[in-house]
């Protein structure tokens, strides 16, 4: 069955279906989420842990938890979500991303469930999850309102939801379009439209009007001395990412 295509970008799912094969090479089109990962991974473990009262320096810490990762690409988020315990979903608009995602999983001994779908599908099949990942995706969407709401279904009731993006601002556009995709040449250009960046306060709007509880925005900071990402709870100039809850 086709998947529903109600908030999905067709145009934007091309620019990813182009780049799929490499997903896994840290210094091709996708280096600079390689190297934003650490920083992500980071602040989402601290999160899910915190919430459901996880140890993280156990073994497979987040056992028992079900975890859907929505616009998955290849597999980044996924994969170490899984080696903690998770049960993984892993869902991507982009259909060349998934075997490409199998593929490494299965290389890497890991069991994930990726597949070629869409939030509005997985919904419409009544399926909950206690966490969804929601990264990088909401500012490539046709529409961001209904696509929150609709991922805001995925969650059970008790659940939480990270969703980052970047920031509309002076410094964002220097930094994704003009840095990334121009002077570095990190990603095509186009990749971003800088129109479709969302501010946190409208992104903690949307978030509220879809049915979720924001508790926390977080910047993702990249230091261009130390070559490296941080976390701040004062500079969401550019990247930043957020946690909600669904009430019980």
């Amino acid at each position: 069955m086709q998947p529903t295509l109600n908030t999905v970008d067709p145009a934007e799912v091309a620019k990813f279906e182009a780049m799929a094969a490499e997903w896994w090479d840290p210094k091709g089109k996708f280096k600079p989420l390689h190297m934003l990962n650490p920083c992500r991974l980071d602040y989402i473990t601290r999160q899910i842990a915190a919430e459901f009262g996880r140890d993280l320096s156990t073994d497979l810490p987040f056992s028992g938890l079900r975890l859907l990762d929505i616009g998955c690409g290849g597999g980044l988020l996924a994969e170490p979500m899984a080696r903690l315990g998770a049960t993984v979903v892993g869902a991507d608009a982009a259909e060349r991303n998934i075997p490409v995602a199998q593929v490494h999983a299965e290389q890497s001994g890991l069991t994930i469930d990726y597949r070629h779908t869409t939030a509005e599908a997985i919904a419409e099949s009544g399926e909950k999850f206690d966490i969804v990942l929601n990264m990088e995706v909401v500012e490539h969407v046709a529409d961001p309102q209904e696509f929150l709401t609709v991922c805001q279904q995925l969650v059970r009731p008790g659940g939480l939801m990270i969703c980052s993006t970047l920031n509309r601002t002076t410094k964002s556009f220097g930094a994704a379009i003009i840095g990334a995709e121009w002077i570095m040449r990190w990603l095509p250009k186009g990749t971003h439209e800088w129109h479709k960046f969302i501010t946190p306060d409208e992104l903690f709007d949307m978030l509220a009007k879809g049915g979720l509880t924001p508790v926390d925005r977080t910047g993702f900071v990249f230091n261009p001395l130390g070559w490296s990402w941080s976390l701040s709870d004062k500079d969401l100039s550019v990247n930043y990412v957020t946690t909600s809850t669904k009430p019980a």
